[in-house]
């Protein structure tokens, strides 16, 4: 798909890998809506870099996607704003640390939220995305997983099982909304300088990079250029591509 004039709605886009998602896509032409939870500020902002760097359409759009209205009303105002939607990034997520044995401190209310943030948030943008890119006749979305969806590992095991589904759930969109709408996601490992990364234990951070065949963090940038390649896709759909400088082999 060619992505010049394409619209873009990317969640987190305010976050650490957000950020270079929004600027991979801008890059090749995108207009891009930036959503954030709460910091509009920073989402604001970087929604001006975007089309004072490139020369785009971007614009900042608040929403809380574990409330049905709230995404309903965004992707709304991202419609009304640029009258079309063609690409949706989920890359909105929630991660707390907790070891996996301290069962007693994975309570059902840190379970409940990083659940309904991390799959049944994304699970709702597409649903209500959906129709519109159905109706356009074309339309690319990219989920932001974790390499924890494929192994017991990541900051707690409710992250774990929730980026596991969101792979998961990229097949099933895969078969459901196709041919029309391409669905598939990117898995990275450690990255550094985002809130994710943040929220993890410092021998977490230690253990991922230096058990890497390269000794080093993810690239963002890399991560950012293959949501790009994905999102030009006309032959790939319901693929997970892991991108962690050799940690996971699946």
């Amino acid at each position: 798909m060619e992505l010049r004039g394409m619209v873009a709605l990317v969640t987190g886009g305010n976050g650490g890998l957000g950020q270079r998602i929004c600027h991979a896509l801008a890059k090749e032409g995108a207009h891009i809506a930036v959503m954030y939870a709460q910091s509009r500020e920073q989402g604001e902002a970087v929604a001006r870099e975007l089309a004072a760097t490139y020369q785009v359409n971007a614009a900042a759009f608040g929403c809380d996607i574990t409330d049905q209205a709230q995404v309903e009303g965004l992707v709304a105002a991202v419609q009304k704003h640029f009258g079309r939607i063609d690409i949706l990034v989920n890359d909105a997520a929630f991660n707390k640390s907790v070891p996996f044995p301290d069962l007693d401190s994975m309570s059902m209310e840190l379970w409940d939220k990083i659940m309904a943030v991390n799959l049944t948030g994304p699970m709702r943008l597409t649903k209500v995305v959906a129709p519109i890119m159905k109706a356009q006749g074309a339309g690319r979305m990219v989920n932001i997983s974790s390499v924890a969806g494929l192994t017991p590992s990541g900051s707690s095991i409710a992250y774990a099982i929730s980026k596991a589904g969101l792979i998961h759930l990229t097949r099933c969109m895969a078969v459901a909304l196709a041919p029309e709408v391409l669905v598939n996601c990117v898995a990275p490992g450690l990255l550094e300088g985002t809130r994710a990364t943040a929220n993890l234990r410092p021998e977490q951070v230690t253990n991922s990079a230096s058990s890497s065949l390269l000794k080093k963090a993810a690239d963002k940038d890399d991560c950012a250029d293959m949501v790009v390649t994905m999102c030009r896709t006309e032959t790939m759909t319901g693929q997970t591509i892991v991108i962690d400088a050799g940690r996971v082999f699946h």
